[in-house]
């Protein structure tokens, strides 16, 4: 096996008290407000991650594709919103004892990240880096007791798909993508609030265009290469900050940039405003087109396997 190709899965059986219907969507309520986000079931399976023949767009990190198997997940139905990482910024508690430092709490942004373009009622967070992404994930945990995360490069992509096997997950041509997703060409050069193009055959909103979407993988661009066909829950573990991998396409983006194979590696250009020295690890002043989603697995892990989760991805 590849040593960075270390499989994402859980083997501890799923807590009477966290026990849900993975065939079955559900709202999270974040305790202590009366904010909520929909997760959406996406049933274990397999499909063909990478390239579509006839994708005249694809580049050489895109190929080969090759068939890959995962396990059953929840996915959030829209993108994290200011509403809901809102309150993790403010939170001067930082659940279980943590101490509130600028390691555990984000730090102030240099800017205003949204550039103007929105915030509370329903827009996408956006700006952070992975490690602030993250972090949200690990709050979440705390606040919940619930293990979220972000989707593997693999997951968002099947997720994405939703058992199409074009090069969009509506067909391909691009000429229904207006209907799916804020681009370049229908956006005004701005995001917009979540959830009103139309979904995906799964039920997900945005996951093409509005804020490119941070996933866990560290971009290796023979990463398709590299692998077997027919792996199991395939993920290209981290080994250093940069570069991490971004899925999607985002409001500033052409079409060829929002097709579900299209992959992005993280840009230290996209934090070349912060003045700080070192820089910060939360934000990326120049980046209000990067945002993220949640994932839930369907088994949830236990409190060691967590802890070795956030500590093996923050470890940077």
């Amino acid at each position: 096996m590849n040593k960075f190709l270390i499989p994402i899965t859980f083997s501890l059986s799923v807590s009477v008290a966290n026990a849900q219907d993975t065939a079955t969507a559900f709202e999270q309520q974040i305790p202590g407000s009366d904010v909520k986000f929909k997760m959406v079931p996406i049933p274990a399976g397999s499909f063909k991650w990478g390239a579509r023949a006839g994708d005249n767009s694809a580049e050489a990190d895109e190929k080969p594709a090759k068939t890959v198997k995962l396990d059953a997940f929840w996915m959030s139905a829209y993108e994290v919103t200011y509403d809901e990482f809102n309150l993790f910024f403010v939170d001067t508690e930082i659940s279980q004892n943590i101490p509130t430092d600028g390691l555990t709490r984000p730090s102030s942004p240099y800017i205003d990240m949204t550039l103007g373009m929105g915030k509370a009622g329903g827009f996408p967070a956006n700006s952070m880096q992975q490690y602030g992404a993250l972090m949200y994930c690990r709050w979440l945990y705390q606040k919940t007791g619930i293990f979220y995360r972000l989707p593997t490069e693999a997951e968002w992509e099947y997720a994405a798909r939703a058992g199409s096997e074009t090069i969009y997950p509506f067909g391909n041509d691009a000429k229904s993508l207006g209907d799916y997703a804020w681009h370049a060409a229908n956006s005004g050069d701005k995001y917009q609030k979540v959830g009103q193009k139309k979904p995906n055959a799964w039920g997900l909103y945005d996951m093409l265009g509005n804020v490119a979407e941070w996933v866990l993988d560290q971009y290796q661009e023979d990463f398709l290469q590299s692998i077997s066909e027919n792996t199991a829950n395939p993920i290209r573990q981290p080994e250093t900050r940069h570069p991490r991998t971004v899925k999607g396409g985002s409001f500033r983006d052409p079409a060829t940039a929002l097709r579900p194979s299209d992959r992005v590696k993280s840009d230290l250009v996209w934090n070349r405003r912060d003045p700080q020295i070192p820089k910060s690890r939360w934000w990326n002043a120049d980046a209000p087109f990067i945002g993220f989603r949640l994932v839930r697995p369907a088994v949830q892990p236990g409190a060691d396997e967590i802890k070795l989760f956030f500590e093996t991805h923050l470890g940077f």
